[in-house]
């Protein structure tokens, strides 16, 4: 298996906020491997050791019978809304960290950088460093304040990406209308898919996807957010209103073949329903690893639904993954440990 979608955090990094002034991420330590992630003085997160202890991510892997595991920083540590400069050197410090845990077991620790994306130059000159560095890809937020994935500095990006051989791994962050969601995480829980189903729908209906090299890999998070299952609602408004097919001039559900999506629904029949959408061939496994909205024990969904084809599995587990990162080395088949009952 390959696990496309995991997070990260070092133990420590330097000071943000006394070096640029201002509220930054932080890590409070708790002990007993605890921590809680904090933004200024505000509580943010909790999270723990399988974050930064490459020994503790490594050993959840061989529980589940997972021997490829990519990681990105979490989106908080983006740092879009700071001064171009200092998001280039908040990108250095968290892409050099990742590559630090990988360098405990390069082979099964693959490592997605992030980028000053309110800046395309400094952006496409860590790209370049970054993959030079051992990078595999690079993980970008779904926009960058008011500009959309089809802004034109974007998509200068993408096709920098697309020259360098990056793969791009897009998630949702800095969500809508979070007024209205106080309580119960309904930011992740609403904001997030639709989030994601907006991005795509810019790049669809503006012609973005025309302009864009088809030798870009692009992926998006949480199996597409709410776009795969409200695509049939796109194509009936383009067969029907001439103001959604202005830009777009092929049918919207044709473009599910220029980018892919991860299998992070946690549910068999929605998986079944967005390999059915999406084609076998365009969704990996990711299990948004360690935090507690991401799947406990990678894998169970996928090797459970019966539904889908062991061909289709077999592709969603780790063939299409490994065609998308371009993953050469052969892999070290384990099995995952039993759940107890």
């Amino acid at each position: 298996m390959i696990d496309i979608h995991t997070h990260f955090l070092p133990r420590s990094w330097p000071d943000l906020a006394q070096r640029f002034g201002g509220e930054w991420p932080w890590l409070k330590h708790l002990g007993g491997g605890q921590a809680m992630l904090m933004v200024g003085a505000r509580e943010f997160r909790p999270v723990s050791e399988a974050c930064w202890d490459a020994r503790v991510r490594l050993a959840a892997m061989d529980r589940d019978g997972v021997d490829v595991q990519i990681m990105c920083a979490t989106p908080l540590l983006f740092a879009y809304d700071r001064p171009a400069a200092q998001g280039l050197e908040c990108a250095r410090i968290f892409n050099d960290a990742a590559r630090e845990i990988c360098a405990a077991e390069p082979r099964r620790l693959k490592s997605l950088c992030q980028v000053p994306l309110q800046d395309t130059t400094l952006a496409c000159r860590e790209l370049s460093r970054a993959m030079r560095e051992g990078h595999i890809g690079v993980h970008i937020g779904n926009h960058v304040g008011p500009r959309e994935l089809h802004h034109p500095e974007i998509l200068r990006f993408l096709e920098h990406c697309a020259a360098e051989g990056a793969a791009v791994f897009v998630h949702p962050w800095d969500m809508m209308a979070q007024e209205r969601m106080a309580r119960y995480q309904l930011p992740w829980l609403v904001a997030m898919p639709a989030e994601t189903q907006l991005s795509i729908l810019w790049l669809i209906l503006s012609g973005a996807f025309e302009r864009l090299p088809r030798t870009l890999r692009l992926c998006f998070a949480h199996g597409g957010g709410s776009f795969p299952y409200l695509l049939g609602r796109v194509d009936n408004a383009w067969r029907n209103r001439d103001i959604v097919r202005e830009d777009c001039p092929r049918l919207p559900s044709s473009y599910v073949e220029r980018f892919s999506v991860d299998a992070a629904v946690f549910s068999g029949e929605a998986l079944s329903f967005l390999v059915g959408a999406m084609g076998e061939d365009r969704v990996m496994l990711g299990s948004d690893y360690p935090y507690p909205l991401g799947e406990q024990r990678v894998g169970t969904v996928v090797r459970g639904q019966n539904s889908l084809a062991e061909s289709a599995r077999s592709k969603v587990l780790h063939e299409n993954a490994a065609r998308f990162f371009a993953i050469q080395q052969p892999l070290a088949r384990r099995a995952p440990e039993r759940l107890s009952a």
